[in-house]
This record gives structure tokens, sequence and C-alpha cells, in this order.
């Protein structure tokens, strides 16, 4: 009988449990991976993890399936035909994500290199015998690997990790430097996870410090990949110098702990950190699932039974798997610790919730442009540089940038206010004056990053017809196939479901990104405030609630500055005073106060509409309100307000059918308070809906948001069906 090392035996219990999970999701996997053959990384996972996905990579679906739509003939770099100076990072990062163009930033390379650095060789040595993984730093102190490669406190102390364990340009080996391990500080393992993280010596054997090979923060937040991604393993295989899988290894399973994806990884690889295109640490490689023969033995490369003395490299893999770092951090917390230890496990936790994904010097950012015109008969807007060049320079060290974004946000609630008061500068805005350094995270500036999207997105619908009116009655009766009118109750209930069920994607609440650049524009390709009709070009909007945005960011960094401990209730005071001193130009018809700023209502796009902010502040959370002598009393131009009560100048169709919507597909969620809808409402609705009847506009937006969200609005697609449902069964 083969006498099997420790080492040799975790590693079979890893590789036998690994090929049980893969073989148990053939059929679920068999799915994915045609839905991905036959219509892309946008369908291949859940619609949840896909949007989380988007989001974090800065763009939205409304980016993505206008990159779906249009045919790959690249012009520029990208298969949307636009301008140079629109094209940033965001446009060719979810290009490539789709596989639609293989181009990426040269700063992709530099992202590896850094990510490269944390990475090394582990060494066990014991009498007699010795073995190899890899590992990599996730904090300042600690390491990760698997646990069958570090099994015990023991088998820590008597291992070493060695950095720089490969070529140099040149081919030649660097110079090794090597540290020891120090479990009697920080030791945590756990054999299902198979992970193990141990602290390491700050010094290495020959006095060069740990920093100077930074770490990868280990991030809990979703949205790191999907299934169809391409993935990158930087390894030891076999103990071999440091080598690279480059984006040759793609997911083809996402499980509650495990991710299974191809790779070329061999024996030495256990351990490796699995990156994303952004360089994050996606899971822990740590086994696969082996391919066998008729009998269940394991099959080598070479068709051949395989046994453990021929190497972990020899076996004919059929897929890999590893840990997912989410369920890794999740374990790791639970763990009871005190002391130096505890101190050390908060570290790591710091150290995952920084932006970057590799801790060392962040990389100079340019500003993004900032555009002076337009769309011109369906032409993309031009855009240029504050010097007028078209080119932005970006400075090593310090990065001083150019915010060019305006806004005016003063607003006089006065009862004596006049009218032109209530309308919003953009006519000729106050420039926002941010300090360098402020509405910044770590050197990024978001609200430029969702300025640019924003303009992307008013590009790359720029071509599109307005409303396809026959498209759209085909979608329509397609969506209502099955939904029968007859009995009320029977009508609003199963309403509901449909609504709940096919809201399959719920984006964040982004006006900028979604609202503006489409989905609310109306007939004359321009922004009307919902209260007051007021017009404006997209631009004019997109770049006021980047300002806010701006502004929001920076006042909250001074907040936290001077606040060293806030608790819960000051933290959302905070928010609360900063989101009504600085309003985006978006009316939520049901006001977000009713439903506690909880998602999906507060991105859901059908109860969201562009309004100025004076109108927006105007209005506040007041429920809606018909007077009787509103055309004869003098009012504002975002309408008539007394106290609880408000009745806008404009809209009142479009908003009286998107609450109607917001009753059928969130049933009891408001209604319960006197300051919110109450059902002596019910009827002023419906004659607003009766009274306004659907235009175009109206149109245009239910078929936009659908494609973006997957649910319509009923009282758009059937107005008759207002007389039809049951909506006082709406109420809480």
């Amino acid at each position: 009988m083969e006498q099997l090392s420790h080492v040799d035996k975790g590693f079979l219990e890893q590789m036998e449990d690994a090929g049980r999970r893969y073989a148990s999701r053939t059929g679920e996997r068999g799915g994915r991976m045609a839905a991905l053959e036959q219509q892309g990384i946008l369908y291949a996972d859940t619609p949840e993890r896909v949007s989380s996905r988007l989001n974090r990579l800065g763009v939205d679906w409304a980016m993505a399936t206008a990159i779906e739509r249009t045919p790959a003939t690249a012009t520029t770099g990208t298969s949307l035909d636009l301008d140079r100076e629109l094209v940033g990072t965001d446009l060719l990062m979810l290009e490539r994500f789709m596989g639609r163009n293989d181009l990426i930033g040269i700063d992709y390379l530099e992202g590896g290199f850094l990510a490269a650095r944390s990475i090394g060789r582990i060494t066990v040595r014991s009498p007699g015998s010795s073995h190899h993984g890899t590992g990599f730093l996730v904090s300042p102190s600690l390491l990760m690997t698997n646990n069958h490669v570090l099994g015990s406190a023991e088998e820590a102390a008597a291992g070493v990790i060695a950095f720089n364990f490969q070529a140099g340009l040149d081919g030649q080996p660097l110079v090794p430097v090597v540290f020891e391990l120090d479990p009697h500080r920080f030791f945590v393992t756990h054999r299902d996870l198979d992970f193990t993280v141990v602290a390491v010596a700050e010094h290495s054997q020959d006095g060069q410090p740990l920093a100077a090979f930074g770490r990868l923060p280990l991030k809990e937040a979703p949205g790191k990949a999907v299934i169809g991604e391409l993935v990158n393993i930087i390894q030891h295989p076999n103990g071999e110098p440091k080598q690279l899988a480059l984006r040759d290894n793609q997911i083809v399973d996402v499980l509650e702990d495990f991710v299974h994806y191809s790779a070329d990884t061999a024996r030495g690889s256990s351990g490796a950190p699995v990156f994303n295109d952004q360089w994050e640490v996606v899971a822990l490689h740590h086994a696969g699932a082996p391919r066998r023969d008729h009998d269940g033995n394991v099959l080598a490369v070479d068709g051949t039974r395989w046994h453990p003395s021929m190497g972990e490299h020899r076996v004919d893999w059929m897929a890999n798997e590893g840990v997912r770092v989410s369920r890794i951090l999740g374990t790791i917390q639970q763990f009871p610790l005190s002391g130096t230890a505890a101190a050390l496990r908060a570290e790591l936790f710091a150290s995952g919730s920084s932006l970057h994904p590799v801790e060392a010097s962040p990389p100079s950012v340019p500003t993004v442009p900032r555009v002076l015109t337009g769309r011109t008969n369906g032409a993309a807007p031009k855009s240029v540089t504050p010097d007028g060049s078209g080119v932005q320079h970006a400075t090593t060290g310090s990065v001083s940038w150019n915010v060019p974004l305006h806004i005016s946000v003063s607003v006089s609630l006065d009862a004596d206010t006049g009218a032109d008061a209530l309308r919003p500068r953009a006519e000729s805005p106050a420039t926002v004056t941010v300090p360098a350094g402020v509405g910044r995270i770590d050197g990024h500036s978001p609200a430029e990053r969702d300025l640019a999207a924003a303009l992307v997105n008013l590009a790359a619908f720029s071509d599109r017809p307005y409303y396809d009116e026959a498209a759209d009655l085909t979608a329509r009766d397609a969506y209502y196939a099955g939904i029968h009118v007859g009995n009320p109750t029977s009508l609003r209930l199963a309403l509901t479901e449909h609504l709940e069920s096919t809201h399959e994607r719920r984006p964040a609440y982004k006006p900028m990104r979604l609202l503006y650049p489409w989905v609310d524009l109306h007939p004359d390709e321009k922004l009307h405030g919902i209260y007051s009709g007021t017009g404006f070009t997209p631009q004019e909007l997109m770049e006021a609630d980047a300002a806010v945005e701006a502004a929001r960011i920076g006042r909250w960094q001074e907040f936290m500055l001077h606040e060293s401990a806030p608790g819960p209730e000051a933290v959302e005071a905070e928010l609360d005073l900063l989101e009504a001193s600085l309003p985006f130009n978006c009316e939520h018809v049901v006001p977000q106060s009713w439903f506690a700023k909880k998602e999906p209502m507060r991105g859901d796009l059908h109860h969201l509409f562009a309004c100025e902010s004076t109108c927006n502040s105007f209005r506040g959370n007041i429920p809606y309100f018909d007077f009787p002598d509103f055309d004869e009393a003098v009012r504002h131009d975002c309408g008539r307000r007394d106290p609880g009560k408000f009745e806008p100048s404009e809209g009142k169709g479009p908003v009286a059918r998107a609450t109607l919507y917001f009753l059928l597909r969130y049933p009891g969620r408001i209604g319960d308070e006197a300051r919110e809808l109450q059902r002596s409402g019910l009827e002023m609705l419906l004659n607003w809906h009766r009274d306004h009847p659907v235009d175009v506009y109206e149109q245009h937006r239910n078929a936009a948001i659908a494609e973006m969200q997957g649910n319509r609005n009923p009282l758009i697609d059937h107005p008759e069906w207002a007389e039809e449902i049951d909506f006082a069964g709406a109420w809480t």
C-alpha cells in the first residue's frame, strides 16, 4: 500500500470533495453554459449577480444592452461609434467583459505586476520531506494559503515564504526574499473551506521589511465575477518560479462556497489567488475536479490511471475549484479571538475596506473631459479638455483635479418666494469649488466617473428610434400573456406577482446614468421637470447632479473627519441632512421616506422622474392633493403647497400612473401613516389617470424601463385596467 504524507492526503480529500461538487452540478452548469453561448455573459448568471458585477465595474444595464445591440464595428477602440474623448476605461472594461473588444488600458499590466509582488512560494521542511504551495499577503501582517498546505500551527512554524522567486526582465532569476511564518501571533485554519491565514515575520531573513511587498485586500462586497468571465491566476506551480495563467480561465459555475473554472494550474498552485480583470481576489485556488475512467479512477494527462506519486500536475483536470473570498471572510469573522490575534483580524478587515484591488501607491488618474455641446441631429456630444487640446495629462505623485461641474443648490421655500426663484439656474450656473482631495475616494472622483458613464449612455442612445410602437405592442402582448381580467382582487394579485417576478434587474439609484440619458427624455430630446414642465438638456441635469454628488462626498468626508466614532443614529441623520440640503434633480413620486429609502424601491425607474431640485424640495414628502380652487389660486411653477398637501402644475397623469404602479408592485409598503398616501387619495389618482391620458412620452419611458428592469407599468399598457383592479387591497 502506497504510503501518503498528510499533505497528499489533504490534497486527495479536497480533490474528492471538489469532484463530487462538480458532478452534482452538471445540469445547472450545462444550462448556464448554454445561456452563455446563445445569449452572452449578461444572461449566464443570475440577474442579481450580473447587476452587482456591472455596478462594481461602474457601468449599468443601459450601457451593456446598448453595446449588445450594436454591431461590433470598432472605429475608436469600442463597438459604439463614439468620439474618442468619450471612450473611457469604463466602456472599454465593459466591452472586454462582454467579449466584444480585446483592448484594455495599459495600466492593466501595471496592476498585474503590483499584484504579483504580494504572492510568494511557501516551503515547509520537516525531517525527511518538504512540500511547496503558493500564498499571498492579505494585510500588512497576514498571509493566506490552503489548509492542505499549512494544516497546523506546528507545520506553519516550520514554513517560510519567498517573494521575488521569479525571473527578471532579462530572464535571469531574482534574489528571493525569504520571511519566516509566525503562527504564534496569528493562526486560523478551516478544513472544509480549505484556507489558512497565518502571520508573517515583519522582516525577512536578510532584514527587508514585509511592507515592501504590499498586499491583496480581501473584499466581502458582491459583484467581483460572474459565470462566463475570464480570470487570472498568479502561482508557483510545482514549486517553480512565479508564473501567470492570464485570462485563459473561464468561470463555469458559482456555488454557495466555491467557484469552478478552467485553468492551467498545477501542483504548487494550491493557495494561489484567483483574480478578476481588476486584479481583485475572487477566490482562493485549492483543488479541482479530475477526469475519471468508467471505474471511477482518476486519469492522468496521458490517459493512464493517475496515482499520487505522479504529482498534481499530471492529473487530467476537467475544471478547477476555488473558495469564494466572501465565504472565507465570513468564517474568519466567527473565530473567537482576543488580544493580538483579534487586532490582526481587525487589520485584515480594515485592509479589505480599501477601494484599491492592490495595496500600493495608487496610479494617477486623468480627469473626465467636460461635454460642452449637446447632440445635434442624433450626433454624439463633443467634448474638449480645459486647455482645448482634447488630451488629459496625469502626473505622478499628487494629482490636481479640475472639476468641470456646475450647480446652484440654494433653495428658498418661503411662502412668498416667486416662481422665478424656484427655477434651477442651469442657464448661468455658479461654479462649485471643490478643494483638492475633497469629494474623492482614494484619489478618484466617483462624481466624474458617473458623469463620464452618463455621457457615454447619452451618446449610445443617440441613434435609437425614440419609440418603436410595433415592437412595443408585441412586447406588451407577450408580457401580459396569461393575465386575465374579470376578478378585481385576482387581477391585482396576479399583477403584483408578475411585476415582482419580472423585475429581474434592479438598478441602484443613479438617475444621472439611467434616467437622464434615455428613460425620461421627451420627444424633443429634452428632460422636462415633472412638476413644472420646464425643459433642460440632459447634460444640464447630468452635470448638476455630478456636482451635487461631489459636494455630498466632500461634506461626508468632513463629517467623518470631525466625528471620530459616530453612532448609527448620527450617521443616518447626517445622510438625511446631506440629501435634503443637496438634492438631485430627480423626483421619487413615492417619497423615499415613505419606504425608508430601501431598495429596490429607491432605484425603481417606474416612479423616478427628472425634476429640478427646487421643485423636488418644494414638494418634499408631502402627499398629493387636488385643490378645488387650484386654477384660481396663486402658485409657483412647481404647483401649490399647503401644510400636508401638494398639487403639481404638470405631470398629473404620469405621477398618478407611477403611484398606482407602486401600489401594485409594493403592496403594503405605504399608506400606514397620516403623512403618506391614504385610501382617500385613490379616487384622486384615478381621476388624474383618466383626465390626463397616456402619451408617447410615457410609452417610451415604459418600453425603456422594461428593457432595463424587465417589468412594465400596467396602467400605461392597459389604461382601461384602472377600473378593473382592486387597488384598495394594496394598502397596509
